[in-house]
């Protein structure tokens, strides 16, 4: 855990912080919004250990805040709520001095324009110091809390997996390993590990991913030997094996057109042009999202069409069929919470209705665009049935000329139904959902 620096820009990190968390805990914002451009370089991972650990703790911490507090704050002070959980998130999971801790934390009310809650956080802080055995243990006596998920998460994970949601709930409340997807037209894997062994960054192989490897301790992309060159990127071992699926039907067709629906930020798209001799175009809804695309193939000296399009939709499809296409649908991100935690206060029971609908019609439509003989990957980070296997049994029962072709010859994941489904794993990869589906010739 980072230590606080002793450079006097403690309160300002944490008004920041503060700042950047409020709208996330009222539901109205997410950890996109964190801006560092103002924070000195050497403080900028302080910032974003303090945001990404204070939402994958908020519901403990906002249970101890209850304890703490005699009355809630009001609606406005969003911000000083925030400042309290960053307090007490400072003091339980961080090495901060806790002198620290509780006065930079309370300091830091005067640069959000109220110096009236610094007495009340340094209050509440106090506090927490003196009965922190007893106030954790009275909260953690509720599930929620000591899982570290909002209830309807909970019963949401334990109605799809019964035996597996205790388990997937703890992998989320870690953060993910820094896997490495080596690019395999600058050489294998186990000759980047020797680069990286030479910078002084230990590292392990991937067991799944043929071009992965984990690093055992995160580090600057900056710091990665050869990542300016294109090298290397930074994807996660699930991430990466769509090409692996993908790879019995590109690799015998030279020059087979590709579509990767969906495309930002682009990791895929590479991958699939590292690997394979291809026509690729990525479509994105976004611009902006599409110049990710275009910043991480320049990066990587690798060529596409990019095609800013709402897939939903057919306008901008020339007729031309492709031979494979990408789904890599929006979805309710269950299986990167560990990533993303903000997740567990975005997300909210009716997105998962409405993200199911928005995939099964980029479904419906970018099977329209797929040649006979060609498949279609779809892939989802998320946990949940009705975005995945249920989704796509519902799609081969509305579509005749559809055929499951799940890779039963794997040693990753589960099968369920037409597709295999990869859970986080502590250490390891994130939860992922693969369906490959196959465009059966007309009789």
């Amino acid at each position: 855990m980072t230590r606080d620096a002793p450079n006097g820009n403690g309160q300002t990190v944490r008004a920041t912080a503060a700042r950047t968390l409020a709208p996330v805990i009222s539901g109205q914002g997410s950890l996109a919004s964190l801006d560092d451009a103002e924070i000195p370089s050497r403080d900028r991972g302080l910032l974003r250990e303090l945001c990404f650990g204070v939402c994958r703790t908020l519901p403990r911490l906002e249970a101890l805040a209850n304890e703490l507090l005699r009355s809630p704050f009001k609606s406005r002070d969003n911000d000083i709520q925030a400042l309290l959980l960053l307090g007490i998130y400072q003091l339980l999971y961080m090495r901060v001095p806790a002198h620290a801790a509780v006065g930079e934390t309370a300091g830091a009310a005067r640069i959000l324009d109220k110096p009236w809650a610094t007495r009340v956080i340094n209050g509440c802080l106090r506090r927490l110091q003196r009965e922190s055995v007893q106030l954790q243990a009275r909260v953690d006596r509720d599930p929620a809390v000591a899982l570290l998920h909002p209830v309807w998460w909970l019963k949401t994970l334990r109605q799809a997996w019964p035996d597996d949601w205790r388990d997937i709930a703890m992998a989320n409340n870690h953060p993910g390993p820094m896997t490495l997807r080596v690019n395999r037209r600058h050489g294998d894997r186990e000759e980047y590990r020797a680069r990286l062994l030479d910078a002084g960054l230990e590292s392990r192989l991937c067991e799944h991913a043929p071009d992965g490897v984990t690093l055992d301790t995160p580090c600057n992309v900056h710091e990665l030997p050869g990542f300016a060159e294109g090298h290397v990127s930074v994807q996660d071992e699930s991430a990466q094996l769509a090409a692996v699926l993908l790879g019995p039907a590109l690799a015998p067709r030279p020059g087979a057109r590709v579509l990767d629906a969906c495309a930002a930020p682009g990791g895929k798209t590479a991958h699939l042009l590292e690997a394979f001799d291809i026509d690729m175009t990525a479509l994105d809804n976004a611009p902006a999202r599409l110049a990710r695309v275009e910043s991480t193939l320049e990066r990587l000296s690798l060529s596409a069409q990019l095609v800013t399009a709402d897939a939903t939709e057919l306008t901008w499809w020339d007729q031309t069929p492709f031979d494979t296409v990408l789904l890599d649908a929006p979805c309710s991100g269950s299986g990167v919470i560990r990533r993303h935690p903000d997740i567990k206060r975005a997300r909210r029971p009716d997105d998962i209705r409405q993200l199911v609908s928005l995939q099964s019609r980029l479904l419906d439509t970018l099977w329209q665009t797929l040649n006979p003989g060609g498949t279609l990957l779809y892939a989802t980070c998320s946990v949940l049935p009705e975005e995945n296997s249920e989704q796509i049994q519902a799609f081969l029962e509305r579509t005749p000329d559809a055929r499951a072709s799940p890779p039963d010859d794997v040693g990753w994941g589960k099968p369920t139904g037409p597709g295999r489904q990869l859970l986080p794993k502590e250490s390891g990869h994130d939860g992922f959902f693969y369906a490959r589906l196959v465009k059966q010739q007309p009789a």
